[in-house]
């Protein structure tokens, strides 16, 4: 008779327990930014059919290399923080596509290092007119997160967020890198 009371404690405990733990996200963390995949259309494609058309088109080319400074080379030529450098996460890309995080939308790009995609990989989203850039490059486990602005826009304040939802949505409709 005595295990039933002990027994029915344990449960209690147990519950009160899962549930004291959950905890709201905060706001203005990507959690709790609206983002979804949007249909295909031609502004995916604006800059390029490719990834590598992408990086190398004379409206974003040099805004590119802006975005990641000193990392977007590698750190063997005594600059940055990514051994390999920014631009080798862009050596395979994936399918252009267009996000919408809280009311803006985005091209997402995509790409990862060959033979190294589950650890070291890139996204970056391109704000309407070229402005902003934001991206998040993950290289191992340590993601580091790059934010550049130009023509008068001002950078949003919450941009890792806005990459981490923008990466949440792409993630909800299937593998989000190549």
């Amino acid at each position: 008779m005595r295990r039933l009371p002990l027994n029915g404690w344990l449960c209690a405990v147990a519950v009160l327990s899962a549930t004291a733990c959950t905890i709201p996200p905060a706001p203005g963390s990507s959690a709790t930014l609206p983002a979804q995949v949007l249909p295909a259309d031609a502004r995916a494609l604006a800059y390029g059919r490719t990834v590598s058309e992408v990086i190398r088109s004379p409206e974003l080319g040099d805004k590119i290399a802006s975005l990641f400074g000193a990392d977007w080379m590698p750190s063997s030529q005594g600059r940055g923080q990514v051994a390999s450098g920014a631009a080798a996460f862009f050596e395979k890309g994936g399918p252009l596509r267009m996000v919408s995080v809280a009311g803006k939308d985005y091209v997402a790009v995509t790409g990862c290092v060959p033979n190294t995609c589950p650890t070291r990989r890139v996204l970056m989203l391109i704000g309407e007119g070229g402005s902003p850039l934001l991206a998040r490059l993950d290289d191992g486990a340590v993601p580091h997160y790059y934010t550049y602005s130009s023509g008068g826009v001002v950078p949003p304040t919450d941009a890792s967020a806005i990459v981490d939802a923008g990466l949440r949505a792409l993630q909800s409709v299937g593998d989000a890198y190549p």
